[in-house]
């Protein structure tokens, strides 16, 4: 995607989490990877959100709309309210239930984008240490979420200037190997688990979606 383009991507995705009905609730939503690193044109654009619990008046699941629609957990997973206002955006897991994760990619992003969507209930910054705890104790270095990341949204309000210096290009960060070691990483370490992440970015391709829980 060319820069611009990506970043009028990000913008779409915060006037829709600022304005609109969504499937659970968005508490945070930052960018990472090439857009944040400010490179055009951008391989892939990467948007993490950190999804919130759903109000307690709509954690009751939706019976009726499994009947009508076989989808299970709506109300319960996903907003009962947003899946009956936009069922052709709802989508399921390999059980049959309602998947917040994927039906906040239908909702934010169009089919034919290179963009990588994370959804997690945990913010990007406690979310980066787990993965990189995990990544270490399993050696799947390839799971890795590169810590560079700009924060455009959190606790209901938009930052005022983010989206802004990144059109400017006006954010600098560390190589990945240097931002690993920041986290604890020794520097043999931090340069295979870098090389591993960009390995494995290179690999992908088109639009993906992965949930994660902490």
């Amino acid at each position: 995607m060319e820069r611009s383009s990506a970043l009028d991507r990000v913008e779409s995705v915060l006037a829709a989490v600022e304005d609109e009905r969504l499937p659970v609730p968005v508490r945070e939503v930052w960018v990472y990877g090439d857009v944040a690193l400010g490179l055009d044109p951008v391989d892939r654009l990467d948007v993490y959100v950190t999804k919130d619990l759903l109000l307690r008046s709509e954690s009751e699941t939706d019976t009726d709309f499994e009947s009508t629609h076989g989808v299970k957990g709506v109300g319960g997973t996903v907003s009962a309210a947003w899946a009956e206002a936009n069922p052709e955006l709802v989508r399921t897991n390999a059980s049959g239930y309602a998947a917040p994760e994927k039906c906040l990619a239908a909702h934010l992003l169009p089919d034919d984008e290179p963009v990588h969507l994370e959804v997690c209930n945990a913010s990007f910054e406690d979310n980066v240490r787990q993965r990189l705890k995990g990544a270490l104790a399993r050696d799947t270095y390839e799971e890795i979420l590169d810590p560079r990341g700009v924060c455009l949204y959190a606790e209901g309000q938009r930052s005022a200037s983010a989206l802004e210096k990144l059109r400017g290009g006006e954010l600098a960060f560390p190589t990945l190997p240097d931002a690993l070691s920041m986290l604890g990483l020794d520097e043999d370490t931090a340069a295979a688990a870098a090389a591993a992440v960009e390995e494995y970015r290179a690999s992908q391709s088109g639009r993906s979606v992965r949930g994660d829980v902490v």
